[in-house]
């Protein structure tokens, strides 16, 4: 199945080790989010969205890309990051895909090393995440994907 995951990862990389070690084991394209690439994902079986949680949600670019560029009726999975689960992260983009007739194939959460804002008055929370389990049990659950 022709795969591609768009992503958005900034501070730590935390997303972006998650969706590396898929990309390392499976033929998967890429589009990093943070670094400006853009993507048609007409020609995609499968897409996955990756981002940390900022303010309770998905990267806003990631969530815009979703809403400009999900075609309907594709299988949709989510990868997401943060020091906390929040599910609710999803909302937004889950939406967008659900509008567009795409049916939800899976999401896989890993704690993240965060900063941001008061968290870096105490050195941070989430230090040493994802960890290597944390990374492999992203390439377990995509390989599950196809289960």
């Amino acid at each position: 199945m022709k795969t591609a995951i768009a992503f958005h990862s900034t501070h730590h990389g935390n997303t972006r080790k998650l969706v590396e070690a898929i990309a390392d084991k499976h033929d998967v394209k890429l589009i990093d989010l943070a670094a400006g690439a853009d993507g048609d994902l007409s020609d995609y079986d499968r897409i996955g969205f990756a981002s940390g949680v900022y303010g309770g949600g998905l990267a806003r670019e990631l969530v815009a890309f979703a809403d400009e560029r999900l075609p309907e009726g594709k299988e949709v999975f989510y990868l997401y990051t943060s020091s906390i689960t929040k599910e609710s992260a999803l909302k937004q983009v889950r939406k967008i895909a659900a509008d567009r007739g795409c049916r939800e194939v899976g999401a896989y959460y890993s704690k993240g090393y965060d900063t941001f804002g008061p968290f870096k008055l105490v050195g941070g929370v989430g230090k040493g995440h994802p960890t290597e389990d944390e990374i492999c049990g992203a390439v377990a659950f995509y390989d599950g994907l196809d289960g």
